[in-house]
């Protein structure tokens, strides 16, 4: 028995000859929201996200051109809140634009931007649009963007917003205690970083994003399989793999200089002598790269308590179908894409589109 996809379908292929199931996994009882992330996570799926990076443009098509290069091997698309605490098109904007087009969109919250009234202002109206992910984040420190002279709000942390928005979804109210008539259906997740010193707290502080409310977590980039290996021995240890779907974070090195000034200038990301020393002497270091990332795609797949990867390909954003194809990660699995829409998704309004659409 195979899983494959046909025509936007579920489809379960037994010796070879296709049988259609339904137009989408079922939302079984459980799920806190229609998403398509989340079903496919229920259900036992190995799931693929990807980061999209916001354009600096006002003009959608840069959106629409971004998100098309991921279509057929993402189940969902990240898109970044002021990454790096630099200025681009906003996450709900970019979430408004391809939630529209049927695209199951994650996201990405940062507390460095917004107080609490404004997040769950957020999150009510990315729902409304049919927003079925949020994954919650504390944000860089405005002094690494391009703006160091704004002001930082941090009214609120990961942990507390999670907790805030799980208030919400949960007990219909805001966190004044004031009622929500329509709760947002929304999927929680967060960021882990296994490589952060002191390593011996990084399964502790899982624990606690966890309670919190994280319902799925994609890590910081993840180059050392040894020390990941660790980190999910202790969490499988807690039992904390149970509780919470892990996706780490992988992505294509471009070159051994790029993995150095990776190394030595973004916090958090550690990146062993091996993987450079390989980089160097590879006669082409930039389809070394995408080797590299296959081969850990691969490896973290075999790893006992591994739901999916996250894949961040920043300005290799077209390597990405590449890289899912030639791990066969998704085996005969066609993730959804507007190719497979059986309609034109522009022929009905969005408000009467989310009933089916399910992003």
């Amino acid at each position: 028995m195979k899983l494959g996809a046909e025509r936007g379908k579920l489809v379960l292929k037994f010796d070879d000859e296709p049988l259609i199931l339904g137009e989408n996994l079922p939302i079984r009882p459980g799920h806190n929201s229609p998403g398509r992330l989340e079903r496919v996570l229920r259900s036992g799926g190995f799931a693929v996200t990807a980061e999209i990076s916001p354009p600096d443009s006002a003009d959608p098509r840069e959106v629409y051109e971004r998100a098309a290069v991921f279509d057929g091997v993402v189940d969902a698309m990240n898109a970044t809140d002021g990454a790096g605490a630099n200025c681009h098109m906003s996450s709900v904007g970019m979430c408004s634009l391809l939630t529209r087009r049927g695209y199951a969109m994650v996201m990405q919250v940062s507390c460095r931007d917004r107080n609490r009234i404004a997040i769950q202002g957020d999150v009510l109206g990315a729902s409304a649009m049919g927003v079925s992910n949020v994954l919650c984040l504390t944000g860089d420190g405005v002094q690494v963007g391009d703006h160091p002279e704004a002001k930082p709000v941090f009214d609120l942390d990961c942990m507390a917003a999670l907790s805030m928005l799980r208030n919400m979804r949960d007990n219909h109210c805001f966190m004044s205690g004031r009622e929500i008539t329509s709760p947002p259906k929304v999927f929680l997740g967060a960021v882990a970083n296994p490589f952060a010193p002191p390593l011996d707290y990084r399964p502790l502080r899982l624990a606690k994003k966890i309670t919190a409310g994280a319902q799925f977590i994609q890590t910081q980039y993840c180059y050392d399989i040894k020390v990941f290996e660790h980190y999910m021995k202790e969490v499988r240890r807690e039992g904390l793999h149970e509780e919470v779907f892990i996706l780490p974070g992988v992505g294509p090195l471009a070159s051994a200089r790029t993995a150095q000034w990776i190394r030595s200038n973004v916090p958090g990301v550690h990146i062993p002598d091996a993987v450079i020393n390989r980089l160097k002497n590879a006669k082409d270091q930039t389809e070394e790269g995408i080797r590299i990332c296959v081969e850990m795609i691969q490896m973290l797949k075999e790893i006992e308590g591994i739901h999916g990867v996250h894949i961040m390909a920043y300005r290799h954003e077209h390597r990405v179908a590449e890289v899912v194809e030639r791990s066969g990660v998704l085996e005969d699995r066609v993730p959804w894409h507007p190719g497979l829409a059986v309609a034109p998704m522009e022929e009905s309004p969005i408000h009467e589109r989310l009933g089916t659409v399910n992003p």
